[in-house]
Parts: C-alpha cells; structure tokens; sequence
C-alpha cells in the first residue's frame, strides 16, 4: 500500500468535512481550520486561492484546487481583500470582529454563504487527518495547487455535488467516496505535471525501475532491505538502484525506507493499543529501543508521547463534529 492509499483508507481522526458554498462579491473567507488537507471545486463563478508565502492563485468555473496544511489560507473574490469572515478550528464561522456567522449564512442542505443563489459557487472537501501517511502523501503536493478543468472528472464533480444538495442514506459516506476519488485524480495529475526539481516518492513512480523499488518497500517495510537486495530484485546493479533511486525521489532508498517505516508506526500509535515492541517487529526493527529512538528522532516525541497527543486530538476532533451535528 503507497502513501496515498495508506492516507485514504488508513485511520482517520474523523470523516472529511463537505460543504457546498455560495458567495456574492465582496467575500474574502480566512481558513484558520488547521486541516491537513483542503479540495476546493469551482462549480460556479471564480475564486482567490492565496496561503502565506505564496502568490494569489486563480481558479476559475470547472477548475480544481488542493490546499496543503495546517496553515491559513484565504479564499476570496479578488487578491488582497481584507477578510470578511474567519473559519476557526472548529469549523467555527465569524466576523472578523467575532460575530458568529452559522445561522446568518446557512442556506440548506450542507450549504453556507452569504447568498442562497451566489455569483461564485465552490464545493469544499476538508481532512482534517494529521496521521503521518497522510502527510507524507500530501509531499506529491505544492502548499497551493489549480488543476486544470481537463484534469477532472465532470460526472464525478456532478455526483460530488449532487450529494452535497441532497440528503439520502448514506451521504457521509458517499462524500468520503467521493471526495476520496477526486484528491487521487488530483494527485495523479500533480504527479504528471510535476517537473525534476521537485521529486518525490510520488513523482518517483514515473520510473519504471524506481516504482518497482517503491511497491517492494511499501508490500514489505518489515524485511531486511539493503540497497543491494533491493537492486536484485529489480534486476539492476547497486550503483544503479542508488543513483535512478536518489534522483526520481529525493532520498537514497534506506532513507525512504525508514520514512516509510516511521510513518506506518505513527499511524500504528495513533489507531492501536499495540505496544512499542509490537511495533517495532512488524516493521522491521531489531527491538522496542532501536525502534524508539529512530521515531524520537524523527517526531521529536517518544512513541508514548506520540500516541498521547493523538489520542487527545482524536477525542477533539470526535467532540467537534458531535456538537455540530
């Protein structure tokens, strides 16, 4: 199992959070959310798309765009306006000046704005997942992305929407489904435009050799992998594996290797009461300390810390979307 699909079917702190907005102009939405991930769809009109240290991105009717956390970013009709409402943590909406916002700008079924028929109209997908798979899928993509309308699926954006309008047994697994498919199309198509300076294992599939590499340590992260043993199973020599390897992903093959360990492991704490020891034989490590210190270093907390703090972001999460619901 890649990255991607550990992020998509591996564990979540909750389902992703769906919304359908409307909004007339002015409008300049800041996102303070802190989601791991953000999907915004164009169905209507055209938007700003703009995160610290970037340059205002436009996505206009039949485009997409990805957002990558945990960072603010703003959503508005033109560059540069002044926020006219705050998306907290909690999926909170305000006023700037702390207004609450919920029942002024709801408008049906899953749908909020401050218009029931606005000029520009966006589907947005939230994962708030912060589980280390997720993370190391989302490094195939920049902080801000725009994705073409031929990138897209249109009947998938329809049944996207159509799910958001309507309520039906079902729904909030069908948006997970949904939105599920749509951010592996997105990705994909990032993977396929993505040029030589930004490699990653993502972009390393491109390379035949380099994706067999990569499914043999994403099958098996447990087993005794040496550059060399890797090289023979790909039937290739070591220089060759190093070199192909290094440049299609950014890392040598034992650096990636024990990323992906790491990222298994922290994903282990944060959904299992399995032990460090455990742990640490699924995936290959000599014993619990070995194992300890490698995720100390990589985490800057203790596998215990790490699972603590998971455990509390969890049960936050679960209360949110309990008292929203």
């Amino acid at each position: 199992m890649d990255p991607l699909s550990q992020f998509l079917t591996g564990p979540r702190a909750q389902a992703a959070f769906a919304l359908r907005v409307v909004m007339d102009p002015p409008f300049a939405i800041d996102v303070q959310d802190q989601a791991a991930l953000t999907v915004i769809v164009a169905v209507r009109g055209q938007a700003w798309i703009a995160a610290k240290d970037t340059v205002p991105e436009l996505m206009i009717q039949g485009q997409a765009a990805t957002v990558c956390g945990p960072g603010p970013y703003v959503v508005s009709d033109v560059p540069g306006r002044r926020a006219t409402v705050v998306i907290g943590e909690d999926q909170s909406c305000r006023t700037p000046e702390g207004e609450h916002l919920e029942l002024t700008f709801s408008q049906g079924v899953q749908t909020w704005g401050n218009s029931p028929d606005g000029e520009t109209v966006l589907l947005i997908g939230t994962y708030q997942s912060k589980a280390a798979a997720g993370q190391l899928a989302m490094a195939a993509l920049p902080a801000v992305a725009v994705f073409a309308e031929e990138d897209l699926d249109a009947g998938l954006l329809a049944m996207l929407e159509r799910e958001l309008t309507h309520q039906g047994l079902g729904q909030e697994g069908a948006l997970d489904r949904l939105l599920d498919l749509l951010l592996l199309q997105l990705v994909r198509a990032s993977v396929h435009r993505a040029g030589p300076d930004n490699p990653s294992w993502a972009t390393g599939t491109r390379d035949p050799m380099v994706a067999q590499a990569l499914a043999l340590l994403h099958q098996d992260p447990a087993a005794p992998w040496t550059v060399a043993a890797l090289a023979h199973s790909c039937h290739v020599s070591r220089a060759t594996m190093a070199a192909r390897f290094r440049a299609a992903v950014g890392q040598s093959p034992m650096a990636y290797l024990s990323t992906w360990r790491l990222t298994l492991a922290a994903d282990r704490l944060a959904s299992s009461d399995a032990t460090t020891a455990v742990i640490a034989e699924e995936l290959g490590y000599s014993n619990a300390f070995t194992f300890s210190a490698a995720f100390s270093r990589e985490y800057g907390v203790s596998p215990s810390g790490y699972r603590r703090s998971a455990s509390i972001s969890t049960g936050a999460a679960a209360g949110m979307r309990a008292a929203k619901e």
